[in-house]
């Protein structure tokens, strides 16, 4: 009797753990003007605990995410993209992250962003 229902346990418990999906997908929009930015805003994602993949695209200013959302979410990645001075939809960088930007990565500033085009 006890084997019976240690199996059954087991496929019950088997069968949970089988149905959850912790990968979970997001994109969102972060400000930045070049590939420099590019490798800074995905560095700042990669490092957040539970991200599993990260790609900025510099034309359409999108972040692409793979992360386990038993991990981390959205608005902690944000949070961390914000630290190292880029603007989200979600948050703006403190002015003392943005001024730590190289001065061709000053998204802010009119002049920079035509530059880039």
């Amino acid at each position: 009797m006890k084997t019976i229902l240690l199996t059954v346990t087991m496929l019950f418990i088997g069968t949970l753990s089988y149905g959850q999906n912790k990968n979970a997908n997001a994109s969102i929009e972060v400000d930045g003007v070049c590939m420099m930015c590019k490798k800074r805003i995905e560095k700042a994602s990669l490092k957040t605990k539970g991200v599993k993949s990260a790609s900025w695209n510099v034309d359409t200013h999108e972040l692409k995410l793979i992360f386990d959302e038993n991990k981390t979410s959205v608005e902690q990645i944000e949070s961390n993209v914000t630290a190292v001075g880029h603007d989200t939809k979600s948050f703006v960088a403190s002015k003392e992250a943005y001024e730590s930007l190289h001065p061709c990565c000053k998204y802010r500033e009119e002049g920079v962003v035509e530059d880039h085009k």
